[in-house]
């Protein structure tokens, strides 16, 4: 249990600090095109951060598949971005920011799988709500020594006081923010931090169907390609899960059923 704590603390830690980094990068100069790229990229880290401290393993296909979620992402993010300048005009600084974003991703999902992990070696559960709870009171307590060494919670608090209808809209983010995370918890809980970020890194893409759909954007064939791309890796990803349910099911039955008797 305090080494379960321990890990639900860094991963506080590493989740907001990554916020904080992606902030600093557009603060420093990043292009937004360019942050919400790098960020389309999430899985990669993720990935690797389960490699090195999740001890998981994955097949060539699993790479493929996340390459094409990535790639067609970032291709149907380029096709939206306006022009090339904004892309090209990014500071080495908010790059380097950015990718140490990317890190602190890599980090969390190796840290979360390393939590299921001992959770199941104990032979206890986790509800989604209590991994919410329990990450999300870290990151507070980080967030907020932070904001008192910096200085800044009195003056946060005082302009909350001064602008009540921003206070409206912080408690309407709050709430959309719970009820988003626990789909988020859940599905880390019960599934993977990776297939949490394909979740998250997908519908960026499933965004663009709708506004097309919705609103009546126009995508070029750039874009469709992306899309194309990201929905490929996606149904392949989809039907390989359920195809590994499936067998480990049957295997369950075979072993669960008697053996006949000669």
């Amino acid at each position: 249990q305090k080494k379960s704590q321990t890990l639900f603390m860094l991963s506080g830690a590493s989740q907001v600090c990554s916020k904080a980094l992606t902030s600093l990068s557009l603060a420093n100069g990043l292009s937004f095109p360019l942050a919400v790229l790098a960020k389309s990229g999430k899985m990669a880290p993720v990935m690797l951060g389960q490699l090195a401290l999740g001890n998981t393993t994955y097949s060539i296909r699993d790479y493929i598949q996340v390459s094409c979620i990535i790639a067609g992402t970032c291709i149907v993010g380029l096709s939206k971005a306006k022009n090339a300048t904004s892309m090209n005009s990014s500071s080495p600084l908010g790059v380097f920011f950015i990718v140490l974003s990317l890190f602190m991703d890599g980090l969390t999902g190796g840290i979360q799988k390393r939590i299921k992990e001992n959770v199941n070696a104990s032979s206890q559960e986790i509800s989604a709500h209590e991994f919410m709870l329990n990450t999300n009171t870290y990151m507070m307590m980080v967030a907020f020594i932070v904001s008192i060494l910096k200085g800044e919670i009195l003056g946060g608090i005082q302009y909350c006081l001064n602008n009540s209808e921003m206070s409206v809209l912080i408690l309407r983010f709050c709430i959309c923010s719970a009820v988003g995370q626990s789909f988020i918890f859940y599905t880390i809980a019960n599934f993977d931090p990776l297939v949490c970020s394909t979740v998250t890194t997908t519908r960026k893409v499933f965004s663009v169907l709708l506004s097309i759909w919705y609103k009546g954007h126009i995508l070029n064939h750039q874009g469709w390609c992306g899309i194309i791309l990201a929905v490929v890796g996606v149904s392949s990803e989809v039907q390989h899960k359920v195809h590994r349910s499936v067998k480990k099911e049957k295997k369950k039955f075979h072993k669960g059923s008697p053996t006949p008797k000669s």
